[in-house]
């Protein structure tokens, strides 16, 4: 779990940093990091994509897993209710009330394709890398809630911890459930939704990730009846 520990301890030091400089972060800077963190995200994204695409039984599997999930989290519209949601507790925010800046910071730190992947990834193949990228992401953010909200923020990472901590546990008791054909399909979509937020944090195309985020569903239940069908 040193992955889901980085990423606690950067919104630690984060809400630490951010606390003290009460004035907050220059827009300039705040711009110039999420452009690194962006170009950042794209280069893991799309290297998660190249590395496994070979390993695909299944070429188009990560076409369909996207396009289905898309249309599933916009008919749901898992995008537009988490930008309402983030958007009525911004309102309530505005007046430095802690509880409403809280609530933000816990819901922008949790959810997202590398905040749910990232765990799955490192107890299944010990690679952390997309909880590292995430806790970078991370400690931006908390730097801005802080200056903003108070010291009052560092509790979004108990919370973050206990979320990842229970991503991580179910996929270390369902570990042998999941074979390698499974995670090279699911490191594919992921990679796709990682590279989209790459795209939103340098501004150039949203995405709506959110809404594509049940395409990680589709290569599970694909192999879920897969092996359903074996034992007919």
């Amino acid at each position: 779990m040193i992955g889901t520990i980085v990423n606690t301890c950067t919104i630690i030091i984060g809400s630490i940093a951010g606390s003290v400089l009460h004035r907050g972060i220059k827009e300039r800077y705040k711009d110039v990091l999420y452009t690194g963190l962006g170009l950042a995200s794209l280069g893991i994204g799309f290297n998660a994509v190249i590395s496994n695409f070979p390993k695909s039984q299944y070429p188009v599997l990560f076409i369909v897993s996207i396009a289905l999930g898309g249309v599933i989290g916009t008919a749901l519209d898992i995008d537009g209710r988490f930008n309402r949601l983030i958007s009525s507790h911004s309102k309530r925010a505005d007046s430095n009330d802690l509880a409403s800046g809280l609530s933000l910071a816990i819901l922008l730190y949790c959810i997202g394709p590398l905040s749910m992947l990232g765990p799955v990834i490192s107890a299944l193949k010990g690679d952390n890398t997309f909880l590292f990228t995430n806790a970078t992401l991370d400690l931006v953010s908390s730097m801005v809630f802080a200056s903003t909200y108070g010291f009052g923020v560092i509790l979004a990472a108990p919370v973050l911890f206990c979320w990842q901590g229970l991503f991580y546990l179910v996929a270390k008791i369902s570990s042998n459930a999941v074979s390698d054909e499974l995670m090279a399909e699911l490191l594919i979509v992921g990679g796709l939704l990682i590279a989209g937020s790459g795209f939103a944090l340098l501004k150039l195309k949203d995405c709506k990730t959110l809404n594509m985020l049940p395409g990680l569903l589709i290569p599970v239940l694909w192999f879920f009846v897969k092996y359903l069908y074996s034992l007919i």
